[in-house]
């Protein structure tokens, strides 16, 4: 008798473990999809991009909130004194709450950065930029959140979801632009590295027309070098800056008529592959609101045509939010 409830307790426990150990696959999609807006608010503010990423999947529920569908509103971010655009009526320490609403999330993301720099939260930044934990404790004993347990919830988050490694990707990108390197190592997802042919001078310091200074994230996704556009980016402009033909560069991206480009899209420097990832092997993409087989595509570095076909549609196919999308 003794003995079976031992086995009974240690098989109790050891599903519960299990259960804890499973990554959320929402959590894994939102990560993936936004990533390296985490990574450019650290290239440009030094807010460690662990800690923006983390507060992004908590507050907005990884982009699933009624809030954040909402609104773009992907950091609970109200009203204030200081805002002037549109407001959304949201319950939360009322009935009657007013949050900011966004054009689109990549500006939630530049207006979360705008936040933590104001003095309520300067003695932050004289934290060692990897230190996740004292950020962590640091913006819950600064008043950012009530929750006693705020500052545990995000170490937890970036820790399952090894969230540090956005950290060390920033370090690295920041480190090739202090070397001045024109042929620029490109770090992958899976470790591998792509050293950039393009001889880029400059390539991540870009005057785009914010008051901050902005840089370009040269990266690989699925294999595939490319680039993370920024605000005001278009085809022309990122022709120019990249040494690629306009033409070139839109075929290589499935963008045959003019495709307004938005903000924290991949945009490839070669072709997209004919399927996605091997982490997407077993995985399917749901669509979430807003989301097209075009945005999946970029999102995903599959070639459009190689989308459609392997789900069994025609390009005259919309997706719905909920849609089940084969990646691979």
């Amino acid at each position: 008798m003794k003995m079976r409830f031992i086995l009974t307790v240690f098989f109790v426990w050891g599903t519960s473990f299990l259960t804890f150990a499973q990554r959320n696959a929402q959590f894994d999609a939102y990560i993936l999809q936004y990533k390296y807006l985490a990574i450019q608010q650290m290239l440009q503010h030094r807010i460690p991009a662990s800690i923006t990423m983390a507060q992004g999947i908590l507050e907005s529920g990884a982009g699933t909130s009624p809030l954040a569908v909402a609104t773009n509103n992907h950091f609970g971010i109200k009203k204030g004194v200081n805002w002037n655009g549109p407001v959304y009526e949201h319950p939360d320490d009322s009935n009657h709450d007013l949050f900011r609403v966004y054009k689109d999330v990549a500006q939630s993301y530049e207006d979360h950065s705008a936040i933590l720099l104001k003095p309520r939260y300067q003695r932050l930044f004289s934290l060692n930029i990897s230190d996740y934990k004292g950020w962590a404790k640091g913006l819950k004993d600064c008043g950012y959140a009530t929750n006693p347990a705020y500052a545990e919830r995000l170490i937890g988050l970036i820790e399952k979801y090894e969230l540090f490694e956005l950290d060390k990707e920033a370090l690295a990108l920041n480190n090739s632009n202090r070397r001045g390197n024109n042929s620029i190592t490109m770090n992958g997802s899976d470790g591998s590295h792509y050293n950039n042919p393009l001889q880029i001078q400059n390539a991540y310091a870009l005057n785009s027309g914010f008051t901050t200074e902005r840089r370009r994230v040269f990266t690989q996704n699925n294999g595939i070098p490319c680039v993370l556009a920024i605000d005001n980016d278009t085809w022309k402009s990122l022709s120019n800056e990249l040494g690629i033909k306009e033409k070139t560069l839109r075929k290589y991206n499935d963008a045959i008529c003019e495709v307004p480009i938005e903000m924290g899209t991949f945009i490839y420097l070669k072709k997209k592959a004919s399927r996605g990832p091997v982490s997407m092997k077993d995985r399917w993409h749901k669509v979430a609101l807003g989301e097209s087989m075009y945005s999946i595509s970029q999102l995903y570095g599959v070639r459009l045509d190689k989308l459609y076909k392997m789900n069994f549609k025609s390009p005259e196919y919309v997706p719905l939010v909920g849609d089940i999308i084969k990646i691979r």
